[in-house]
Parts: C-alpha cells; sequence; structure tokens
C-alpha cells in the first residue's frame, strides 16, 4: 500500500511528545516574561506607585533603591498577602471574546535589623542588614480568543518547518517510523508532527518536488479558537546590607537570589467547512511548557539628603543571570476524509507517533537587561511626601546563551525591543495615626513597534493606621495594556489583539522588633 496515497476516512490523531534534549526555539516572548517584573510588594509600597527610590523606610524600597533599608529606625518584620486579578479582552478578526484569572499569594515577607552606633562622634551611625523576598512578577494568566480567520489556516506552520527541513537536509519524513520521534530535533519534531497528524503530505502531483503540501482544504474562512492558561512566579530573595553617613548619605548593596517556575497550556483549534470530500476538516493543537530555573543579581544605591526636606536617590540593578530549564509536551489531534489522487473513501490510516515522551531540552542561559532608577523626594516633616522615580531599560541588551545555538533568537530580540522607561509618582499625607497614599505609573513598551506589548498605565491608592509597634497597611491598584498574541513563532503567526487590566489589593502587616 503507498502511504502516500493512502488516508483515512476519519483521522484521529494523538502524538504527546516528552524526553529529548535539544534547543527550543526561543523568542523575544519567553525573554519578556522574565524581564518585566509587576509592581507588587508592600501596600505602602503598592499604593504609591512604586515611588521609593529616594525614600526608603519600606521592605520595598529595598528592591528599588538598597540604600532605602538605611531609613529604618529600628528592627521591623513585614508580611504582605495580595489578590491579583486580571482581565483579558480579546479580539480576533472582529470577533470579542473574554477571560479572566484570580490568585491569592504572600508575595512579600520581609526583616530588618538596625544596628545603630552609640558614639555620637562616629560619622558612620548605622547599618542595616535585611532580608527580603518578594514575587517579581505573577504569571497566572488566561485568554481566550476566537474568530474566524479569511485566508490563513495553522497548516502554514507545519509547512514551515518540514519545507525548511526539506529543503536543508531533505529529511524524507515518510520513512521515519513512529520509535523515530524522540532522534529528531524540535524542528523536524514540529514537521513530523504535521505529517503524522495528516496536516501536510508530500506532492503528489509533482513528486520530484522535495516540498510538503498541506491537507487542509483551501478557501479560507477558517473557524479559529485559541486557549491560553498559565501558572506559576517570578520570586527574588534579597539579601541587603546598608550604612547612614552622618546625617546626608546613604548607601546600600543588595545580592539576590532569584528562582522561577512557569507552566503554560495552549490548546489552539480549527475547522473548516469548505467544499471538499477529502483532507482535514478540524484539528486541535495542545503544547504544555514548563520553564523552570534559577538566577542571580545585585544592586547598589545611594541616597542623598540634599536639605532637610528634600532627597535624591540612585540605583543601578545589573542583569539577571538565569540558568533554565524547558519540557514540552504537544498533542495533535486531526479528522477528516481521505485524500489523495483521486480520493478512495475505503482506505483509512492511524498513526501516533511518540508515546508517553517529553521533550527535556539542554539547560540554557538568559541575560536580562540591567536597570537604572534616578529618583526625587520633598517630605513635608511629618505631615506628608511626595515622590518621584524614573527608571531606564534597555530591553535589546536581553541574551539567549549559549549564542550560537541561540543566533536567531538574539537577532529577533535585537531588532524588535527597544529601551523603555517608567516613571512613578507617589505621594502620602499623615491625619494623626492615619496615612492616606495615591500614585499613577507609566511604563513605556518594550517593542520598537508599540503594539506586541503596549505602554502601561497604572493608577493607585491606600492607606494606612499606625498602632505603636504594629502598622496596618491597605493598597488598590490598577493597570491597564494593549498587546498583540501571535499563536505560533512562524509560518503561522495570526494572533489576536488584547487588552489586560490587573487588579490588586494589597494588605500588609508590620511588626516593630
Amino acid at each position: 500500500m503507498n502511504k502516500y496515497r493512502t488516508m483515512k476516512k476519519y483521522i484521529m490523531l494523538v502524538i504527546i511528545s516528552l524526553s529529548f534534549t535539544v534547543i527550543h526555539s526561543q523568542n523575544s516572548t519567553d525573554a519578556m516574561r522574565l524581564s518585566q517584573t509587576d509592581q507588587n510588594g508592600t501596600a505602602r509600597f503598592r499604593a504609591m506607585s512604586g515611588a521609593f527610590g529616594a525614600l526608603g523606610g519600606d521592605f520595598s524600597s529595598i528592591t528599588v533603591n538598597p540604600a532605602g533599608s538605611a531609613i529604618f529606625m529600628n528592627n521591623q518584620l513585614g508580611f504582605t498577602l495580595s489578590n491579583f486579578n486580571i482581565k483579558n479582552r480579546s479580539n480576533y478578526f472582529g470577533n470579542s471574546t473574554s477571560d479572566k484569572s484570580n490568585a491569592i499569594d504572600i508575595n512579600q515577607a520581609g526583616v530588618v535589623f538596625v544596628f545603630i552606633d552609640p558614639n555620637p562622634k562616629n560619622n558612620w551611625k548605622k547599618i542595616t542588614f535585611a532580608i527580603n523576598y518578594e514575587n517579581n512578577k505573577n504569571l497566572k494568566n488566561a485568554s481566550f480568543s476566537s474568530g474566524i480567520n479569511p485566508n490563513n489556516s495553522i497548516d502554514n506552520y507545519f509547512l514551515s518547518y518540514a519545507n525548511a527541513n526539506a529543503q536543508q537536509y531533505g529529511i524524507p519524513l515518510g520513512i521515519l517510523e513512529n520509535n523515530n520521534f524522540e532522534d529528531l530535533n524540535y524542528e523536524d519534531r514540529q514537521a513530523f508532527l504535521g505529517y503524522k497528524g495528516s496536516i501536510i503530505n508530500p506532492d503528489q502531483i509533482n513528486p520530484s518536488n522535495s516540498k510538503y503540501v498541506s491537507n487542509i482544504p483551501t478557501g479560507g474562512n477558517y473557524s479559529q479558537k485559541n486557549y491560553l492558561e498559565s501558572t506559576g512566579y517570578n520570586g527574588k530573595l534579597s539579601f541587603n546590607l546598608a550604612t547612614q553617613f552622618k546625617d546626608k548619605l546613604y548607601f546600600g548593596l543588595n545580592v539576590n537570589s532569584h528562582f522561577t517556575d512557569y507552566t503554560q497550556s495552549t490548546s489552539f483549534y480549527e475547522t473548516n467547512n469548505n467544499s471538499s470530500n477529502s483532507g482535514v476538516k478540524k484539528l486541535q493543537f495542545n503544547n504544555d511548557l514548563h520553564t523552570f530555573g534559577t538566577g542571580f543579581s545585585f544592586q547598589l544605591g545611594t541616597i542623598v539628603k540634599i536639605t532637610k526636606e528634600f532627597r535624591a536617590g540612585l540605583a543601578y540593578e545589573s542583569s539577571t543571570w538565569f540558568k533554565l530549564n524547558d519540557e514540552l509536551s504537544q498533542n495533535l489531534i486531526s479528522t477528516g476524509f481521505n485524500y489523495g489522487n483521486p480520493p478512495d473513501p475505503n482506505l483509512s490510516t492511524t498513526a501516533s507517533p511518540g508515546s508517553n515522551i517529553i521533550m527535556v531540552f539542554q539547560p540554557y542561559t538568559l541575560k536580562t537587561p540591567g536597570k537604572w532608577t534616578g529618583s526625587l523626594a520633598y517630605v513635608f516633616g511629618k505631615r506628608g511626601l511626595i515622590s518621584v522615580d524614573y527608571a531606564l531599560k534597555n530591553y535589546s541588551a536581553t541574551k539567549f546563551t549559549p549564542k550560537n545555538e541561540f543566533q536567531t533568537a538574539n537577532t529577533e530580540i535585537s531588532n524588535s525591543l527597544t529601551t523603555s522607561g517608567e516613571l512613578r509618582i507617589g505621594g502620602e499625607y499623615k491625619i494623626k495615626q492615619w496615612s492616606l497614599r495615591a500614585g499613577f505609573r507609566n511604563e513605556q513598551s518594550p517593542y520598537k513597534d508599540g503594539k506586541t506589548i503596549g505602554d502601561l498605565t497604572g493608577y493607585s491608592g491606600g492607606l494606612g493606621y499606625n498602632f505603636g509597634a504594629t502598622k496596618l497597611d491597605l493598597a488598590y491598584a490598577t493597570a491597564h495594556r494593549s498587546s498583540q498574541q501571535s499563536y505560533f513563532s512562524q509560518g503561522f503567526t495570526d494572533g489576536a489583539t488584547i487588552k489586560s487590566r490587573n487588579n490588586n489589593i494589597t494588605l500588609t502587616l508590620l511588626f516593630e522588633l
């Protein structure tokens, strides 16, 4: 039987791909997941939109400027509980859908010890040591988009791999058996999935042509749906050392340990009603990605009291060097009618390459961009304050290594990403034991086109009550931005425009020790 000229009346293919050591096709989306951080932290920090670079005296201020711990006057212990809510509105070829996710997390915990020199003649007034944990980015998310694509099918995704391989290596997918699956690299596996899933087939009309053709009927108007659900976090544990010189200068150092654990599941569906008695009529393509690893960074900072009321701060955060691991499983199910030349409705075939296999990729490293933050603050005695931070981060400096294996990804990052500025403004006003707070935040797009991920605008507010040795703070923050989500990295790059709104309620409890 000629396997190139036969096919099932109804095709049902299940492919689960797992145990393998090759480099995955990374891109700027993967890099941004670890390069960007949320505005998390204590409730006071959140209520003032993180404008703490020249203020200090707050656990989360240490994450902006490590000199901030030297502002503390006594030992403190703090815990923060946050509710994260994100709502995504998607638009795909004019059709609007929405989805949302919700999570509760202890996103901050810290302790600071203050050692004051009792000798008034010593210019070095105090030394502080702090340990602080924060969830830099909560990765729980969910989105759903659907619509009628007038032109493009997912077959272009599999064809882009199959035809590139056929031209470069002449790999004959038809002679490979299922047990060869784990011997293939990532690119060849995508082509093999498409072939064994009956999405693509060698050109039968022109047998001498080494290219592959689609088994999905032409004519457009493909009904497509895409589900995305993710969980995980990017955590940072900071070990801080700071000191105060006289009453004007504060210096600090952070050594940071990073850890990340991210799981993303996507399901893409496509159906067509194009008039044909052959070819694939519907399919489902699932991808489950697990990324985990650890990293290291450091921070340096200083705060200067220019006058009793006026302060300035400058801080540098180094790149974070992550060592990461990826595991990927894929599942493809397609249903269709016999194809061939001519179609034979009496013949059918079922294939399932690979069984209980997980792609375990080679460990790799990611260097995220460093960041500079300049800050100004004015303190109105014990009545209140106003503070402004401005930070710069060059996202195009993000790099995967080994460089020779990630040349394409690094080129794409360099060409598509740019330097992003972030403005944070916060204020506080005190009425006896009460503190009223508000803030504004604007972060520029990290992409040159300004559309892949758009600008972020956020507002915040909150209040606090001082019981004496105990403080309780509450904050609400909201932020919105738009993005364009491409479903796949090559071949079929259509995707939805997503408008996201993040709402956050934060509660912090502080104790003086």
